[in-house]
């Protein structure tokens, strides 16, 4: 059985942990609920650790000289500052973190869908964007995953997500045990996960371990972690998984038979057509490579990149993409 380094993830309170909505509900997610015993979870309320009360008047995010603000137009109270300044002290004070799972549409935690108000006596006048909390951590933590509730109910998102969360967790614990073997098997272990995700960077991460006799061990683990931020960045492409999906059959392609191959080639061209889940090329390939035991793929983080247990209510995902 694989295990795992637990995720640190930042969620808001909201989503599941506490009625601290502004209208003092709490809003079940079954995404936070199941990850619950996979991670651990951080669990910030912007709005009511600044003060505010539950339940509260509402609060906009309105923008004054191009400068995003927070206003409460019941009581005509500037509440900017003081997120500011919990927004700038939280973050500063977050040591160690791999994700966030942020509300959408929030004035503080929200990413992209914030309304965000020309003027405060014109509700109908906005734009989108971010809310002051979840602004600042996409633009402290770019090279984490960072998503809202909302996004995480697409397959294809949620699985980038996880499988980013999982990859970063075991990032971390080598980092911190500043151990260049237990890097070099990362390294190994992910090398068809990396492939799926960016060939240049995998080529990139994997010299970079092998200079590790002429480095010092802090640069090699910052390098690392950089070109690793980059190599994540965005979801595997359809294209990208066929091409690993070859790469390892060339591992059992002499084991089985013409006709076994054929199908698996078949089954790859359906999922190209948009005909069949990824998952069922993986499959096939892990049943044969516990079959013919074949040690270095049974190790190989594709296969499960994250608890099983987490695809439970999954949709196939198939090879649309989302990533632009």
């Amino acid at each position: 059985m694989q295990s795992f380094e637990k995720p640190i993830l930042v969620c808001s309170r909201c989503l599941g942990f506490d009625n601290c909505r502004f209208n003092g509900q709490i809003l079940y997610n079954d995404l936070v609920n199941s990850l619950k015993p996979y991670v651990e979870f951080k669990t910030p309320c912007p709005e009511t650790d600044i003060g505010l009360g539950v339940p509260r008047y509402p609060v906009r995010i309105i923008q004054d000289k191009g400068q995003n603000t927070m206003f409460q137009p019941s009581t005509k109270s500037d509440f900017t500052g003081k997120m500011n300044s919990f927004v700038k002290e939280y973050l500063n004070n977050l040591n160690a973190v791999d994700g966030f799972i942020l509300k959408s549409k929030s004035p503080s935690c929200g990413i992209g869908d914030v309304k965000v108000y020309k003027d405060v006596d014109n509700p109908a006048n906005f734009s989108k964007g971010d809310g002051l909390f979840g602004g600042e951590v996409k633009r402290r933590f770019s090279g984490k995953a960072v998503e809202d509730e909302m996004r995480l109910s697409n397959p294809r998102i949620l699985d980038h997500f996880l499988k980013k969360i999982f990859t970063l967790a075991a990032f971390r614990k080598v980092k911190k045990a500043n151990n260049i073997k237990a890097l070099i098997e990362l390294q190994t272990k992910n090398k068809l996960l990396y492939m799926s995700y960016n060939q240049k960077e995998l080529k990139n991460l994997g010299n970079i371990v092998a200079s590790h006799k002429k480095k010092d061990k802090g640069e090699i683990l910052e390098k690392y972690e950089n070109h690793l931020d980059i190599a994540l960045a965005r979801g595997p492409t359809y294209k990208s998984n066929i091409n690993v999906l070859h790469h390892a059959l060339g591992y059992v392609s002499e084991n089985i038979s013409r006709e076994e191959k054929t199908f698996f080639l078949d089954t790859i061209q359906m999922y190209k057509e948009d005909r069949a889940p990824f998952e069922s090329c993986l499959s096939l390939i892990y049943s044969w490579v516990l079959r013919f035991d074949v040690e270095y793929l049974k190790n190989q983080t594709l296969f499960h990149p994250y608890p099983d247990e987490l695809r439970k209510g999954f949709e196939p995902d198939r090879r649309r993409e989302f990533w632009g």
